[in-house]
């Protein structure tokens, strides 16, 4: 799937389905609402709703990633922001894509980490890589945990378990890369 406005539809439709399945009342926001792709509802008393941004790509196998732009990592508004990252299967639109659902903090958090070390890697020559931390990729290993954690999504973001990969933590603590600024993490970064 070439075109990218499809790319991110087949991705947004999915996650409405998967979340239809689940007993989430999934509505697509279009482009009216910053921050959201998908508004879910789920139950009737007490109620329990969602803001999801959607992150789509077509698996290129090693190279599959997502760009987490600026917007993407700013730190949540409310208890509820989430980013499903989906990765489309090469060549076979009949499969399945896989899903990996991330509280918005954790989204913040691993763009600023894992960029900052890859800019400062020590064994990289100075000056050799430049590219800002808006332009952030992120691969599927930095997901992994995450992967279909559909069960998250019924408690606020804040109560999520961190599921990072621990490197990221290890990383987290290193004065060259540390966090973003305005992190909620900056007071007391959790255990993972």
């Amino acid at each position: 799937m070439a075109d990218t406005k499809m790319t991110k539809s087949a991705g947004e439709h999915w996650v409405c389905s998967v979340l239809a399945r689940l007993g989430w009342a999934a509505a697509l926001t279009r482009d009216g609402l910053e921050r959201t792709d998908i508004l879910a509802v789920q139950g009737s008393e007490p109620r329990c709703m969602v803001e999801i941004q959607v992150k789509t790509a077509n698996d290129l196998g090693d190279r599959s990633n997502w760009l987490v732009g600026g917007k993407a990592q700013q730190v949540a508004l409310s208890t509820r922001e989430w980013f499903t990252f989906v990765l489309l299967p090469a060549g076979k639109p009949w499969q399945a894509p896989r899903t990996f659902v991330v509280p918005r903090d954790h989204v913040a958090a691993a763009a600023w980490i894992v960029h900052q070390d890859w800019l400062t890697d020590p064994s990289v020559v100075p000056g050799k890589r430049n590219t800002p931390v808006d332009k952030a990729r992120l691969n599927v290993e930095i997901w992994l945990g995450y992967e279909d954690r559909w069960d998250l999504l019924s408690e606020p973001a804040g109560d999520a378990p961190v599921l990072l990969p621990s490197w990221v933590r290890d990383a987290a603590l290193e004065a060259r890369v540390g966090l973003p600024g305005g992190h909620p993490w900056q007071e007391c970064l959790p255990g993972w």
